[in-house]
């Protein structure tokens, strides 16, 4: 049996970059990959535009809720993947870590989260590549 490889998802709200990353990478996956997301200070909800955006990809996000970063998800995953949380993420040895430069989509037009969307999209489309072909 092969390792389903875990990726984890982290940006500062857990509301826009890492639900639609996660969202991404689920859907494209099939479930070949494991996916966590996480904030360093989760809201309390998903960003209604980042909900919107990604339902024009046809992927359901609506119904996720922001978690808050723990040092478990972190222990758990093979891969982390920051996006503007800076050094809240602890690190661990043997894990991949990528920062993802990515404009924070919270209170942007649907214009500007389309554009952060479609990297995000390019972006998990390699890191799925490469984690199933490790």
């Amino acid at each position: 049996m092969t390792h389903t490889p875990t990726v984890l998802f982290v940006c500062v709200h857990n509301a826009g970059r890492s639900q639609m990353a996660a969202g991404y990478m689920q859907a494209l996956s099939e479930g070949r990959v494991e996916v966590l997301s996480a904030g360093s200070a989760p809201k309390d909800q998903i960003n209604p535009i980042a909900i919107e955006a990604m339902a024009e990809e046809g992927i359901d996000i609506a119904h996720n809720v922001p978690k808050v970063l723990t040092v478990e998800a972190v222990k758990e995953s093979d891969a982390v993947i920051t996006m503007g949380c800076g050094d809240a993420c602890p690190i661990f040895p043997g894990k991949r870590y990528e920062d993802w430069e990515l404009e924070d989509p919270a209170g942007k037009d649907i214009e500007t989260v389309r554009r952060v969307r479609d990297d995000i999209k390019a972006r998990v489309q390699t890191l799925l590549a490469e984690l199933l072909t490790d």
